[in-house]
């Protein structure tokens, strides 16, 4: 009896100091925070790939594999820890994967993925990440492995603050920073009014980028608490001035303004005539 206390107190003291510690289910796969994979992965990865080898980008069609990339990626996470992924498991994927962007076409965002991805969908002549095909398969998505069989977590993934390195978090890093060292000439950031996050921009200028237009949007059902003479977009300024890179900024560029008034077309701002 005396034996079996001493275990538990043992148990119980290593749970305490290892909060963080996955927790697992009784199949033995984790169970973390985050969705599980997606259901279905495979199809829906090769799916996007084809369509947007074939459709959206033909001229990609003759040098990527979309089979290929599946393995890749399926060979990145299988059967490993999802919070020891490394930046080496999603290399090979990284290089098949990606492709040139072409010059003042480049858009970086910060928290205004819906209307920005209206207004792309609309106007060809910028690209968001999500517009590139490593963007693109994996908009959405959600994927880890798991030491146990199937070797893939179907049940929950880890969230970003449950371990840094964990499969999601780790690919978009990489194909982000792939994303901004692509980007020449005149780029765009289009952050919400309220949640600049100058931050973003600055991984994007290199010394390929000569201009940076800035466009402050807000949600016309919100109110803006920010503007192009604030703290925050003089601090961006200063910073790519400093580096002689070229700075505008317009808040509410009109045709950004107009797609809201699609769906919202009785509200002042969508009048023609006050």
């Amino acid at each position: 009896m005396v034996l079996l206390i001493v275990a538990m107190v043992v148990i119980l003291v290593v749970v305490v100091m290892n909060p963080e510690k996955k927790r697992t289910t009784g199949t033995g796969l984790s169970q973390w925070k985050g969705k599980g994979t997606t259901q279905n992965l495979q199809e829906i990865v090769l799916g996007r790939c084809y369509n947007y080898i074939m459709t959206m980008n033909p001229e990609l069609s003759g040098g990527k594999d979309c089979h290929k990339i599946w393995e890749l990626l399926q060979r990145a996470i299988m059967y490993k820890d999802p919070c020891s992924t490394r930046e080496e498991d999603y290399q090979p994927l990284m290089d098949l994967a990606s492709h040139s962007i072409p010059c003042n076409k480049s858009l970086f965002w910060s928290k205004t993925n819906n209307l920005v991805h209206r207004y792309t969908k609309a106007n060809q002549d910028v690209l968001t990440l999500e517009d590139t095909l490593l963007g693109y398969i994996a908009d959405g998505m959600s994927w880890c492995g798991s030491n146990s069989e199937p070797g893939i977590d179907y049940n929950s993934c880890p969230k970003w603050n449950e371990c840094e390195s964990n499969p999601s978090s780790v690919y978009w890093k990489m194909a982000s920073r792939m994303f901004a060292e692509a980007a020449c000439g005149t780029v765009q950031a289009w952050p919400q009014a309220g949640s600049v996050e100058s931050g973003r921009v600055p991984e994007a200028v290199t010394e390929k980028v000569s201009t940076v237009q800035v466009w402050l949007m807000q949600d016309i059902e919100g109110n803006q608490s920010e503007s192009c003479t604030g703290p925050s977009i003089k601090m961006l300024k200063s910073f790519l001035e400093n580096r002689k890179i070229n700075v505008t900024c317009k808040e509410n560029y009109r045709p950004v303004q107009l797609l809201q008034c699609a769906t919202n077309p009785d509200h002042d701002t969508c009048r023609l005539c006050p």
